[in-house]
């Protein structure tokens, strides 16, 4: 349907998932999946960040390079303080949390740039921009809400230091972790070292040991090391991943769709009633405060 009326996926995908989740109550993902709903979205989405890395190639960023790197660094910070200065003042929600929501809100994310991408078709340069900020942005948003968190949790313990040394730390891990497995996985594939039928499934099974492993050495690190990983095989010399590319967009295709349905099955529009008119006065903020702000400081002088 998003493909024969032009309009994003996402859109249909996010109204089924309303209709079957809180809609007609058809499809509750917490009985069907559990304790394993959690873990399966965050492989899925592990795969997807992979996918998105994997398209990525430091030669189209000619040019473009200042504002992508601008925006997962500056832009970020503008996105966090403006929501968070809406959530603060719209929700009342006292600063650490404010802050945490702003951290949470930052990510764009190619689950979402990806699908509109495809629809909107803005100019080759612009869509570089955006693809390779909505990959990286992701597991920058993702480490930064957790250590806020865990500097909320301890109330205070953790220094401003130390917050910033995790975040480090948590980087210097997953992208140890990503680009010796991704080296070592293209020198294998280099050397025809896998069958070729085999290539796509070692291919998967890699990214979710990756995503796992990196996870269990830092929390949240899982999302740095396979968008690295995804990187150093992307812009490998003598390494080709047409094939590679193909079988993963399909994958990406179909954990995007079932995404976007449980994920939106599990919204409960009751609370959100009480609160419309601030939602919609911060969805304006995101809109047209935050979001242009961010792009501003991004792309001054370019």
């Amino acid at each position: 349907l998003g493909a024969r009326f032009r309009v994003p996926a996402i859109l249909p995908l996010l109204f089924a998932g309303f209709l079957l989740g809180p809609g007609i109550g058809v499809l509750d993902p917490d009985a069907v999946f559990g304790d394993l709903l959690f873990p399966v979205i965050s492989m899925a989405v592990a795969v997807i960040l992979f996918e998105g890395a994997l398209t990525l190639r430091f030669a189209d960023l000619r040019g473009a390079a200042t504002p992508v790197i601008r925006l997962v660094t500056i832009g970020v910070v503008v996105t966090v303080a403006v929501l968070a200065w809406a959530a603060h003042e719209i929700f009342g929600f006292p600063w650490p949390l404010a802050l945490l929501f702003g951290s949470i809100g930052a990510v764009s994310g190619p689950t979402v740039v990806m699908p509109l991408l495809r629809t909107v078709r803005p100019t080759e340069k612009v869509a570089q921009i955006l693809r390779w900020e909505g990959i990286l942005i992701d597991p920058v948003g993702a480490v930064l809400a957790v250590v806020l968190f865990e500097a909320i949790i301890a109330a205070g313990a953790l220094s401003e230091g130390s917050s910033v040394l995790s975040f480090i730390r948590v980087f210097a891990l997953g992208g140890a972790i990503g680009a010796g497995l991704g080296f070592g996985f293209g020198w294998l594939l280099k050397r025809h070292l896998i069958p070729d039928y085999l290539i796509n499934i070692s291919t998967l099974g890699l990214v979710l040991l990756s995503f796992t492993a990196s996870n269990m050495a830092a929390h949240e690190s899982g999302l740095v090391a396979v968008t690295v990983m995804g990187i150093v095989l992307g812009n490998m010399k003598g390494l080709r991943t047409g094939d590679l590319i193909d079988f993963k967009e399909s994958l990406s295709v179909l954990l995007i769709s079932a995404l976007f349905i449980v994920l939106a099955a599990r919204v409960d529009f009751g609370p959100m009633v009480s609160i419309a008119w601030q939602l919609v006065l911060l969805m304006g903020v995101v809109l047209f405060v935050a979001r242009p702000l961010n792009v501003l400081a991004s792309t001054l002088g370019s």
